[in-house]
């Protein structure tokens, strides 16, 4: 049952090494950064600073497939409103060591965000945690354990189950009966984002294209509606998986008014 589990687990991860972009191409200075993780696992990212005074700073947590370079074009654009990004690459992705895991990537985005509190140039009561797609996932298992000034947190093309996911991307090909098999052995309905929901007080947004293919937005209905009642949801006709908010736009505009209008409510650092 573990060889299976360990086999299924694998299906949610697609890491690489290749670089595909780099933060020059986007006109933006990038400082290479080392973060142990709690069980000793070295992780590398990227630390983008704004441009200008910093109005607060943005964790990104990518989806699961190559490493922060693919996904730096989703975010290249905050820097330039205003924020400062971290982008991690969990383990066994891009330059991080280790092989990724459901639990060790969330091990790795709370590692992430405790080291953003030690940073002088960081204000650590202006925080924002985007997360894409499994990132968003683990975004919310993170905040259940520590959300210490976290303004808000946008959750972008997610799902509320693993065991749930897992079934629906296989079901009708040949690792169907596996996942099936295996589902057991995979973390459980108490380690399920949905149930971290119940220990979440952070302000939540839930993102969610119409046309996604990869994650359906019946999804995000289902975190939302398990969510505080004032977290909100935001689908957007005709977009595809975590390509809402990439392009500029009116979604786009709509999200960095909602980061300003969340760390505006706490008042400067002396």
């Amino acid at each position: 049952m573990l060889t299976l589990a360990g086999c299924i687990e694998r299906f949610f991860f697609y890491p690489d090494a290749v670089r595909y972009t780099s933060p020059e191409q986007f006109g933006l200075r990038a400082e290479d950064v080392r973060i142990q993780s709690s069980d000793g696992t070295r992780l590398h990212g990227w630390f983008l600073p704004a441009r200008g005074t910093a109005k607060g700073t943005v964790l990104h947590l990518h989806g699961n497939a190559a490493n922060i370079s693919n996904h730096l074009p989703l975010v290249a654009w905050l820097p330039a409103r205003g924020y400062n990004v971290l982008m991690i690459d969990y383990r066994g992705f891009g330059r991080s060591e280790g092989r990724p895991t459901l639990d060790g990537i969330v091990d790795d985005a709370l590692a992430a965000l405790q080291y953003l509190r030690t940073r002088p140039d960081v204000d650590r009561e202006r925080l924002v945690v985007l997360g894409q797609s499994i990132g968003g996932a683990t975004a919310l298992r993170m905040l259940a354990r520590d959300a210490a000034g976290v303004r808000l947190a946008i959750i972008d093309s997610s799902f509320p189950s693993y065991r749930g996911i897992a079934r629906d991307a296989t079901a009708g090909s040949a690792l169907g009966p596996l996942a099936t098999l295996a589902a057991p052995a995979l973390p459980g309905p108490d380690k399920d984002p949905v149930t971290a929901l119940k220990s979440i007080s952070v302000p939540l947004v839930f993102v969610h294209g119409t046309r996604d293919a990869v994650i359906p937005h019946a999804n995000s209905d289902a975190l939302h509606a398990a969510a505080p009642a004032t977290s909100r949801l935001w689908k957007i006709p005709e977009a595809d998986h975590v390509a809402a908010l990439a392009l500029p736009g009116p979604w786009r505009e709509r999200l960095v008014a909602a980061i300003d209008a969340a760390v505006s409510q706490v008042a400067p650092r002396p």
